[in-house]
């Protein structure tokens, strides 16, 4: 065979793995948010899934600011990206290496951490997540209410049941005002 016959031949295969790589660039790119560098709730779900049914001990968190949309309106949107970024990393610092944050959309945020008793309590959470936020010389207040759920507390360790009871826990959060932990 000739080298131009096994160019030829080549290219097509060239061509494939090219877009491979890619189609594989951007399917990592649709899992992470990019304001964040957060998983995105597709991305965290499956993740989440499979620990929530390996670790007995997983707990379950969902994060709401609280009084977000005052933060875009008075600051501007570039404000609440700041906030929403110090969020981010806030959480992650907060999961450590032994959980996994998300964003799951606007100003909802979700975790789970297979062993709590390797990260902080809660209540250093929500101290971390209470922490004001500066932004071009602005200080701004922020507060997020926090829902959670232990796995050996469901019936069933499944990750929607496990995301519903915290996210009744959030809500009766922000139920008893802000700034709270359920």
């Amino acid at each position: 065979m000739d080298t131009y016959t096994m160019a030829a031949a080549g290219l097509p295969a060239l061509g494939w793995a090219l877009h491979g790589g890619l189609l594989s660039r951007r399917l990592a790119t649709a899992r992470r948010d990019p304001l964040t560098g957060l998983h995105t709730r597709a991305g965290w779900t499956a993740r989440a899934e499979r620990l929530i049914a390996k670790h007995p001990g997983a707990l379950v968190l969902l994060v709401d600011l609280d009084d977000f949309k005052a933060i875009n309106d008075t600051h501007g949107h570039a404000a609440g990206d700041t906030v929403l970024t110090a969020t981010a990393q806030r959480l992650t610092a907060w999961c450590g290496r032994h959980g996994i944050a998300a964003r799951l959309g606007g100003d909802e945020f979700a975790a789970i951490v297979p062993d709590p008793d390797r990260t902080p309590d809660l209540f250093a959470l929500r101290i971390a997540l209470d922490e004001p936020v500066e932004h071009h010389g602005h200080v701004l207040r922020v507060s997020a209410s926090v829902g959670h759920c232990h796995r050996d507390h469901l019936p069933v360790p499944v990750l929607t049941d496990a995301l519903s009871a915290a996210d009744a826990a959030m809500y009766a959060a922000k139920g008893h005002g802000r700034r709270n932990t359920h």
